[in-house]
């Protein structure tokens, strides 16, 4: 009985593994951060790639510069953003829909585009 138990525990555990693979994107996306706002309000501009235009904005403007950008979404998972990249730099992601972990941001505002996605950074 107890090795029937070992058994089926390992297979469990094996089986959830390989799902959790399967909630990040195989297509491979470049990007630049192109406004990084106060409190990780942060806009990325879709260099590479084809991502449904229903998910992003194909046309939105920053209210505080009122320079107009093309092709950008704002960052659903700010938390998971490696602090090395700064605004301007260019990098390549996927996109992720596993649920995002709950972090601390503080609550001030900078404008995004109201279209957001959460991405997982590839890895140079």
């Amino acid at each position: 009985m107890k090795l029937f138990f070992l058994i089926y525990s390992l297979a469990i555990l094996t089986l959830s593994a390989h799902n959790c693979n399967k909630k990040v994107s195989q297509n491979k996306y470049k990007g630049r951060l192109e406004i990084a706002g106060i409190c990780m309000n942060y806009t990325i501009k879709l260099l590479e790639g084809n991502i449904d235009t229903s998910r992003i904005s194909s046309n939105w403007a920053d209210d505080v510069t009122g320079k107009s950008y093309k092709n950008v979404f704002a960052l659903a998972n700010p938390c998971s953003f490696p602090s090395s990249i700064k605004q301007g730099d260019e990098f390549y992601f996927y996109l992720d829909t596993a649920t995002e972990k709950g972090c601390i941001t503080c609550m001030a505002y900078y404008p995004k585009p109201p279209k957001k996605l959460s991405i997982r950074v590839a890895e140079k």
